[in-house]
């Protein structure tokens, strides 16, 4: 069942378009990604969905409601964990989780949240005094306060250290198994590949790819990556005419070799004939930072 539907979405900014023409459904229980770089268009699509701005056209549903006529009804549906967020500086840790909490109909327990993220410890520590970890440990903790159906976690784990990252990420997927839907928007690709169902990439306001992590890592041009030193010079354009090879290249005696699962074979083959040794081989699968360079376009 389809919780998030957008069609045909588009809004501009002092005549600059920003979003153009995005489509896209999220369906209930699923970890639906979005990838892009600065200024795609990614904050501002999940602000339409969120409510928080109004499309120049299209159409957006969060379980059949449109965010800004039916905001009250959405509110109760919706956690959102923003990319940029304060509180008072003299509001602690549990009077802010009480207050939101007041928010809803049907709250989760504040206390068990604040346990299952790590801030127990902080209950009565003021805003203000937070480190930037422990405030976004809070504000991922007043998304989900309200048991929402949809939740939008925009830089989910920004600031976060490496521990606090990966128990944060079994929450979502607790989340997630839970049936509630999950819109994440990162930068950061391993955390995009370990949680998302399916990912949508979006440059210049247009979504360039949507699949899954693993079809959108398949349609990459070079899925393997293979390096290595060889114990006597190799021809290079012999190695580049080689089946599945997508391009060769050299740096201080080392060979570094894109291409398909085929040219391993194929290379191996023919150090073999050569009778030359690889040392330090190493073969690697193209990863999403791999499709996200491919598919994206950076600009100064």
């Amino acid at each position: 069942m389809s919780v998030i539907e957008v069609s045909g979405l588009r809004k501009a900014y002092g005549g600059r378009t920003v979003v153009d023409g995005v489509d896209f459904v999220v369906e209930e229980g699923e970890i639906f990604g979005i990838l892009g770089p600065n200024g795609a268009g990614k904050t501002t699509t999940v602000e339409c969905v969120e409510g928080l701005r109004v499309p120049d056209a299209g159409r957006v549903r969060v379980a059949g409601l449109d965010p800004i006529a039916d905001r009250d009804r959405v509110t109760q549906l919706l956690g959102a964990q923003l990319q940029e967020s304060e509180l008072q500086a003299k509001l602690t840790v549990q009077e802010a989780l009480e207050l939101y909490s007041a928010f809803y109909r049907k709250p989760a327990d504040w206390r068990q949240l604040a346990a299952r993220l790590g801030l127990t410890d902080q209950l009565g520590a003021r805003f203000g005094k937070l480190s930037g970890g422990q405030k976004q440990r809070l504000f991922i903790a007043l998304a989900l306060v309200g048991n929402p159906r949809v939740v939008v976690l925009d830089e989910l784990t920004t600031g976060l250290d490496p521990r606090a990252r990966r128990d944060t990420w079994q929450l979502i997927e607790e989340v997630r198994d839970s049936g509630v839907a999950v819109v994440l928007v990162t930068h950061f690709m391993e955390e995009a590949q370990r949680l998302c169902d399916r990912i949508a990439v979006i440059d210049k306001g247009r979504v360039a790819a949507l699949d899954t992590p693993a079809g959108l890592i398949g349609r990459a041009a070079s899925s393997t990556v293979m390096s290595f030193t060889p114990s006597q010079p190799l021809d290079e354009r012999e190695l580049a005419e080689l089946p599945g090879v997508a391009s060769v290249q050299e740096t201080d005696r080392k060979l570094v070799i894109s291409g398909t699962d085929e040219a391993v074979g194929a290379v191996l083959s023919l150090l073999g004939r050569h009778h030359i040794t690889a040392g330090r081989l190493r073969v690697a699968d193209a990863t999403l930072d791999d499709v996200f360079i491919g598919l994206t376009t950076q600009e100064a």
